[in-house]
């Protein structure tokens, strides 16, 4: 598989608001060097899924700025991918074509697509499930088909909103172990929402604690621990303190959020 280029990012003073509507997000201030990892967290409602859509050029900010490598998002869309909640494949194609199909409307010769596609999924493990439909996988199969779909896009920029949240916690660790691995070897730049603070410990080098009522940031978190990160990272007591840390400060936040809606 070829290196990908990750891209930096700038959020400028960035709010949105829908029509008519109470601000979702105001004063959205932050830079994304190449290849970081950020993870965003905060209680329901704070803006983060919309934190990334945003990112995705899926909708435009309603003041401020964004930038992917200098460009709006909307010009870089052929360099990002976006991982949603569930996996949305296909039911009636097979693994391998769920897989196959970026490169399919991109046009790509069948030979080439296919070839990648067998190659994304020996990396994910799903080599011998190339032949499946969705009906057949397991939640956790199904994450890893999309995530190997999200590759064949070969994203400078990957967007991530909860893509694991409804996988047990075994299955989880592994997907995220996975997607570190992966993203060792072909590096991109990655925004990922998640309500797990253990899990945005375990894959950021930088997570933002957002506010809600409108969402904005309320602290940065740097993650200390180099990568790669094996799995028994989680059993460090420096992971346990920096996972108990970023813990008071999401506490600290949502208090301090419900305050200043009772005053």
């Amino acid at each position: 598989m070829p290196a990908y280029q990750p891209a930096s990012v700038a959020l400028e003073a960035v709010g949105k608001r829908f029509t008519n509507g109470p601000e979702v997000l105001a004063n959205i201030t932050l830079t994304a060097r190449p290849a970081d990892f950020i993870a965003f967290i905060g209680p329901s409602g704070c803006g983060k899924t919309t934190l990334l859509r945003l990112l995705a050029g899926l909708t435009l900010p309603s003041s401020g700025a964004i930038t992917l490598d200098g460009v709006i998002p909307a010009e870089a869309r052929d360099h990002l991918a976006f991982i949603f909640q569930e996996p949305t494949l296909l039911p009636w194609l097979s693994t391998c074509s769920n897989v196959e199909l970026p490169l399919r409307l991109r046009g790509e010769p069948k030979e080439a697509r296919r070839n990648q596609a067998f190659e994304l999924l020996r990396l994910v493990g799903l080599e011998s499930a190339a032949a499946q439909y969705p009906r057949q996988l397991s939640g956790g199969m199904k994450m890893r088909v999309s995530l190997a779909r999200a590759l064949t896009r070969q994203p400078s920029l990957l967007l991530l909103d909860e893509p694991f949240a409804a996988l047990d916690e075994l299955t989880r660790n592994r997907l995220n172990e996975d997607l570190l691995r992966l993203r060792k070897q072909s590096p991109f730049t990655a925004f990922f929402v998640t309500h797990s603070v253990a899990e945005a410990v375990f894959l950021s080098n930088r997570i933002f604690v957002l506010a809600a009522n409108p969402g904005r940031i309320a602290a940065e978190i740097v993650v200390p621990f180099p990568y790669p990160r094996p799995a028994e990272l989680r059993e460090s007591a420096a992971y346990q303190q920096v996972v108990a840390r970023a813990n008071a400060m999401l506490r600290a936040t949502a208090d301090a959020t419900l305050s200043g809606l009772a005053s």
